[in-house]
C-alpha cells in the first residue's frame, strides 16, 4: 500500500470526475514523471482504465444511453488495430530495442492533439451546428467508423491516450448524439477497446498490478467527489486548466 500512489489516484479521479477531462491523458505522464517505465506506465493505465470503465459502462447500459450499434463499428476497427499497435511495439523492441523512446514521443505527440481537440470542445462544445455528416445514418457512415476505431484504436494501444476524449470528438462532429448518449457510447467502447490492449500488454508483463490496485483505491472516491461538485461549481475555466497542464505534459515528453 503506497500513501503517495493512492493520493495521486484520488487527485487524479477528482479533476476527472469534475472536468470531464481523460484521465489516462492525466495520470500516463504523471507516472512516467515520477519514474515509471514509459511502457509499464501505459500497460498499467491500461488495466486501471479498464476496471474504472466496466462500472461506467454498467451504470450507462442501465440507464439506456449507450448506442451499441456505434460501440460494435467503432470496436470492429479499435480493438484489432490497437492489439496490432502493441504486437509492433514490443517486436520493434526486440529488433531496434527503442521501445521507450517510441513511446514516450507518441505518448508527447497525442498529449498534446488530446489538449488541443479537450481545448476545443470545451470553448466551442454549445456551438456545434449540423453538418452534413451528422445528417447521415449510422450504416451509411459504417465503413468511416471503422476507419475511425482503426486509427483510435492504434493510438491508445501505443500510448494508453485517446480512447474518451479523441473518440468524444469523433462521436461529437460526426453522429447525432444526446449529450448522455454520447458519454455513455464513449465509455462503452473504450471498455473494450483498453481492455484488449491492456491485456495484451499484461501478456507482455508491463502491467504493475499493485499499482493499479493503489491508484483504484484512491480514483474511486475521487472520481464520487468530482462528480458530485461538477454540479455546483463552474469547471469550465478549470478544464481549460487541465488542457494547458496536459499541454505542457505532452510538450515535456517529446
Amino acid at each position: 500500500m503506497s500513501i503517495g500512489i493512492m493520493l495521486m489516484g484520488l487527485f487524479v479521479g477528482f479533476l476527472v470526475g469534475l472536468t470531464g477531462v481523460g484521465g489516462a491523458a492525466l495520470l500516463t505522464p504523471i507516472l512516467i514523471l515520477i519514474g515509471v517505465n514509459p511502457t509499464i506506465a501505459v500497460g498499467t493505465d491500461l488495466v486501471y482504465n479498464s476496471i474504472t470503465k466496466f462500472f461506467g459502462t454498467l451504470q450507462h447500459w442501465r440507464q439506456k444511453t449507450v448506442n451499441f450499434t456505434l460501440v460494435k463499428y467503432f470496436a470492429i476497427g479499435s480493438v484489432p488495430s490497437s492489439i496490432v499497435a502493441v504486437s509492433l511495439l514490443y517486436l520493434s523492441d526486440t529488433f531496434y530495442r527503442n521501445q521507450e523512446v517510441i513511446v514516450k514521443h507518441a505518448l508527447g505527440y497525442i498529449l498534446i492533439a488530446v489538449a488541443l481537440s479537450s481545448l476545443f470542445r470545451t470553448i466551442f462544445d454549445s456551438n456545434f451546428k449540423e453538418n452534413r455528416w451528422q445528417l447521415r445514418t449510422i450504416q451509411q457512415k459504417k465503413g468511416l467508423t471503422i476507419t475511425m476505431g482503426v486509427c483510435l484504436g492504434f493510438i491508445v494501444g501505443l500510448t494508453s491516450v485517446g480512447s474518451g476524449s479523441l473518440v468524444a470528438i469523433a462521436l461529437l462532429y460526426f453522429f447525432r448524439l444526446k449529450s448522455s448518449e454520447l458519454v455513455g457510447t464513449d465509455i462503452a467502447h473504450a471498455f473494450f477497446l483498453v481492455t484488449a490492449a491492456g491485456f495484451m500488454h499484461a501478456s507482455f508483463g508491463s502491467v504493475n498490478f499493485p499499482l493499479v490496485f493503489n491508484l483504484l483505491i484512491g480514483s474511486i472516491p475521487g472520481v464520487i467527489v468530482g462528480s458530485s461538485l461538477s454540479a455546483k461549481i463552474p469547471t469550465k475555466p478549470l478544464r481549460a486548466v487541465v488542457c494547458v497542464v496536459i499541454l505542457l505534459s505532452g510538450i515535456k515528453m517529446i
